[in-house]
């Protein structure tokens, strides 16, 4: 039990030397991210679509 207490307290002293975006960095990470994670999502999904169709047809043109 004490060396979880004596970890406790090391990470409570850890955590006052951590330096924590401000609000605003906060902010505009994440709006970053979300545009980054939506811009990939478009081209994953618009290739996919693509590469799906091209499969199909090419399917389609084979005899079994």
């Amino acid at each position: 039990m004490n060396k979880t207490i004596e970890f406790l307290k090391e990470v409570k002293a850890e955590a006052k030397h951590v330096t924590w975006p401000s609000r605003s960095q906060t902010i505009s990470y994440t709006v970053a991210v979300l545009l980054i994670s939506g811009i990939s999502a478009y081209f994953l999904g618009f290739f996919d679509s693509i590469f799906s169709q091209g499969l199909g047809w090419l399917l389609s043109k084979v005899n079994y």
